[in-house]
């Protein structure tokens, strides 16, 4: 049976039953493994996201109502979720939100499709219109299939190879690459996308404020190369994983993000 979503609202960090339901998550981690200490990438992951959130709030207003509760239905039963929303605006009467990502491959993409376009879903029962962007970091990502083919011949080649980002873009063509916000897209077939450099975030934050000594990082470890999901396929976020960024995967599975 699909899955359907009801009961939708907008909240804040700061919600109390938000909040109940974090305070909750965080007793059952207690009894769980324990996730692995952020690497280098992870923590320039997380400073990528700011640094992009307020470079966005320079040009639209952003919502603070950032926190996505919402009521999933499969069968005969229902659970409460939360998302957390990576920045949205809401101008004009369309909802637009932004998936922000740091990665050196470009499944990374896939991912960001499948969690933007269930969200788009549970946030039509609030907006008649949403517009989805991804904001991606490349921070590695091979550009076509030369350069995957010269990283498997490689000194240190990863367990497998990476997707370039040539063939994600074509495998999905709903994702279209802009160059501006003003080009982006709240059409329900489209997923915009504008790819940055490190030297961008570079220049927004300065060197110092950010974490770039990746050297102390394995070059490729597991959660970098699992096998992505078929390009038709956009799975749950409940079966997501966040590239470099372990403690909001978990968040994720518990319906927390």
């Amino acid at each position: 049976m699909a899955i359907r979503y009801a009961r939708a609202r907008l909240t804040t960090e700061d919600d109390r039953r938000y909040q109940a339901h974090v305070e909750k998550f965080k007793l059952q981690r207690k009894n769980q493994k324990a996730i692995r200490p952020p690497r280098q990438r992870d923590i320039f992951g997380g400073q990528a996201e700011a640094v992009l959130r307020d470079w966005l709030a320079g040009q639209l207003p952003l919502d603070k109502r950032r926190i996505l509760e919402y009521e999933e239905r499969r069968h005969r039963t229902a659970q409460i979720k939360y998302r957390e929303l990576d920045a949205l605006a809401i101008t004009d009467g369309v909802a637009w939100v932004f998936e922000i990502k740091a990665s050196r491959t470009a499944s990374a993409i896939r991912r960001a499709v499948a969690q933007l376009n269930e969200t788009r879903q549970i946030l039509h029962l609030l907006f008649h219109h949403v517009g989805v962007t991804i904001l991606l970091v490349d921070t590695g990502i091979p550009t076509d299939s030369a350069a995957a083919d010269a990283l498997m011949v490689s000194d240190r080649p990863p367990p497998r190879r990476p997707e370039p980002l040539e063939e994600v873009l074509t495998a999905l063509p709903q994702v279209q690459r802009i160059e501006d916000l003003a080009a982006r897209s709240a059409s329900d077939d489209r997923v915009n996308l504008m790819l940055f450099r490190v030297d961008d975030i570079i220049a927004l934050a300065g060197a110092e404020n950010l974490a770039l000594n990746w050297e102390e990082d394995d070059l490729y470890d597991e959660a970098d190369d699992e096998p992505p999901p078929e390009a038709t396929l956009f799975a749950s976020s409940g079966d997501d994983e966040d590239d470099d960024n372990p403690l909001a995967a978990a968040l994720h599975k518990a319906g927390l993000k």
